[in-house]
């Protein structure tokens, strides 16, 4: 017995360095696809980031804007961009080019804040083949979020976008770009040409209309509900002086980067009326110094900076026709607002 024992030993120890090596070449032999495989997304560039030394022609089957905006950022026909989220979506790039006679890109991303759009801005100025004409920021309240860390809503991209090679390829490093890789490669081979358009406008009030919705019960029952309706009134700020804006100090270094013909545009979109902090209100005086502080910190960064603020009372958000919802207007003051725009673009230019 004590003999089959040691038999046994001795089998287990000479398979031993066997299974050692099956297992090495085993991970090795993963590690080597899985480098190959990443190469070859790499090179195939399934978002169009430019970074394939390969593979160059421009355009992407249509994408949702966080991931399509990777290619919209570096083409070269564009030298001025719109950043923000779905509040700044209706303004067209057609139009502000009648107007100012710039190429707009629309990068909003729906959902997104600073962090994300900052990123986004760096992406299209780090793009640029020659001189950026102007720059359009949509600035809402999360721009006068307190936390320093300016933490993201929604999941975003931000190795799409980084500076590091290395961390764009552990980035592709996920299922949903395996799932691009086909179409982008009938893109490139010619097999498929549909592709998004150049520009990222997307008319979500045509959508609206086209249903027939005609602003339907449970919309304008969020427009009609006042928020503010018990709100404590003051004199004058109970916290002035105390509050603190991290976004502005980034829109000062933003705006510092600027060519100094550059236009920078800081557009504050509109609100319905009863979501409009009244006067007096606190939310109404910690909106006022977001504002003064963004605004300021983007003037002595670069002083061809103009304000549109659109968050005001002003006789057209009284209208609940023009709204989608509390925060999203309607063609007729997307129209207005793009006015707005150019007036202050010609007066800086």
């Amino acid at each position: 017995m004590n003999s089959s024992i040691s038999s046994s030993d001795a089998a287990a120890r000479h398979d031993r360095p066997r299974w050692r090596r099956f297992a090495v070449i085993l991970v090795a032999g993963a590690a080597i696809v899985l480098a190959l495989a990443l190469a070859a997304i790499y090179l195939i560039d399934p978002y169009d980031t430019g970074r394939s030394p390969f593979f160059s022609r421009a355009g992407l089957r249509p994408l949702a804007p966080a991931m399509a905006n990777a290619s919209r950022g570096r083409n070269p026909a564009f030298n001025a961009m719109i950043a923000g989220n779905s509040r700044i979506q209706l303004i067209s790039p057609e139009r502000l080019k009648k107007a100012t006679g710039l190429d707009f890109v629309q990068m909003s991303v729906p959902g997104s804040g600073p962090k994300e759009q900052l990123a986004l801005i760096d992406w299209f100025l780090s793009h640029r083949r020659g001189p950026v004409k102007a720059l359009l920021v949509s600035i809402d309240e999360r721009w006068c979020a307190s936390d320093p860390a300016l933490p993201s809503e929604r999941p975003f991209p931000f190795w799409l976008y980084a500076s590091s090679s290395l961390e764009y390829a552990r980035g592709l490093l996920r299922w949903e770009v395996l799932e691009e890789v086909p179409p982008r490669l009938a893109y490139l081979l010619g097999l498929s040409a549909e592709r998004l358009r150049p520009d990222g406008y997307w008319d979500y009030d045509a959508e609206y209309t086209r249903r027939g919705d005609n602003m339907a019960a449970a919309h304008r029952q969020e427009l009609e509900a006042k928020p503010y309706a018990n709100a404590q009134r003051y004199d004058r700020d109970p916290v002035a002086g105390a509050r603190s804006f991290p976004a502005a100090n980034r829109m000062g270094i933003v705006a510092a980067s600027l060519p100094e013909d550059a236009v920078l545009i800081l557009v504050v979109p509109p609100l319905y009326k009863n979501a409009l902090p009244p006067e007096g209100t606190e939310q109404a005086f910690r909106l006022q110094a977001c504002k003064a502080a963004i605004a300021g910190a983007a003037q002595n960064g670069h002083p061809r900076t103009v304000l549109i603020d659109w968050r005001t009372d002003r006789p057209e958000i009284t209208n609940p026709a023009w709204f989608y919802d509390i925060i999203h207007y309607r063609q007729p003051i997307a129209q207005a607002i793009e006015v707005d725009i150019a007036e202050g673009f010609e007066r800086l230019r």
